[in-house]
């Protein structure tokens, strides 16, 4: 992929408790950044995946992940963390990260994540919820996060009712 087939991205700085002794990123380091752009994406959509996720509208849980790593990332490099999602199942969805060097083309890591609706209470899947489907594949295929009030359960759920994504 470039980093054009991406519709978001975010920075994050690599902070010394995240490497080894030898100043690289430590690779168990990748999961938290997987959970930074994960939670961005959704705060760029409009809405807290933890928060929905506590008032029981829709929560999940990582069940695989593969890391490719191409080249280290070192203490305080700034990073850009390139984010979509994609292929729904009924109770799936798949995340694919590439990281990226700040303010440049060296791809460092490439992160697929599979992550499954859960409830925590139960311990069963749940079905992805087609609002959260549908704002997804708008925001894919044309770049806009649409205004939450077009989806009356997750905006309740996120504590939104009316209110229309801040600008």
């Amino acid at each position: 992929m470039t980093k054009s087939d991406f519709k978001f991205h975010t920075p994050v700085r690599v902070r010394w408790m995240e490497c080894n002794a030898q100043r690289i990123v430590f690779n168990g380091a990748y999961m938290g950044y997987l959970e930074v752009g994960q939670s961005e994406y959704f705060r760029n959509l409009g809405f807290s995946i933890y928060l929905v996720g506590r008032r029981g509208f829709f929560d999940t849980a990582v069940v695989k992940t593969v890391l490719e790593f191409k080249s280290p990332a070192r203490v305080d490099n700034m990073l850009d963390l390139y984010v979509r999602l994609g292929e729904f199942g009924n109770t799936s969805f798949h995340l694919e990260m590439e990281i990226y060097k700040q303010q440049s083309d060296i791809l460092l890591t490439v992160i697929h994540g599979v992550y499954v609706g859960y409830d925590a209470d139960t311990g069963e899947t749940r079905r992805v919820p087609d609002e959260i489907r549908n704002l997804v594949g708008h925001f894919e295929a044309t770049g806009e996060a649409l205004p939450l009030n077009r989806f009356p359960a997750l905006a309740e759920a996120s504590g939104l009712q009316s209110q229309t994504r801040p600008h």
